[in-house]
């Protein structure tokens, strides 16, 4: 799984979200060092929606400022399904291990006098 994939994922799966949330959500969290904008972001959700690992739900989005007989935009959210928090718990159990391990040789090498820094 790639790193994009899993981030959106675990932003899915804390509450259901549209894509623009998705993206303003990631770039928020990373301060602004991920990018997921909608030619990356859109093609991503819907190969995780064909996998089963997100389910689409629209919704009708009126704005105040028009009338009441406008039909509005349409918004599609997206939830994690349990294939997908399945997925997700793979996931990061896979990341958590190979950092582990990374860990293991950067310790143990001349790394291992490098302190961390804070960016």
């Amino acid at each position: 799984m790639n790193p994009l994939e899993m981030i959106v994922l675990s932003v899915i799966g804390e509450a259901p979200a549209y894509g623009y949330a998705i993206t303003k959500k990631i770039e928020a969290r990373s301060e602004n060092s991920i990018k997921a904008g909608p030619s990356v972001l859109y093609p991503l959700l819907k190969r995780l929606e064909k996998q089963g690992y997100v389910s689409p739900n629209w919704e009708t989005v009126r704005s105040e400022r028009t009338d009441d007989d406008s039909d509005g935009r349409r918004r599609k959210w997206y939830r994690l399904t349990p294939k997908g928090q399945r997925r997700l718990e793979q996931a990061i159990r896979s990341h958590r291990a190979h950092t582990a391990m990374l860990d293991e040789f950067i310790n143990a090498g001349p790394g291992a006098a490098i302190e961390e820094t804070s960016p």
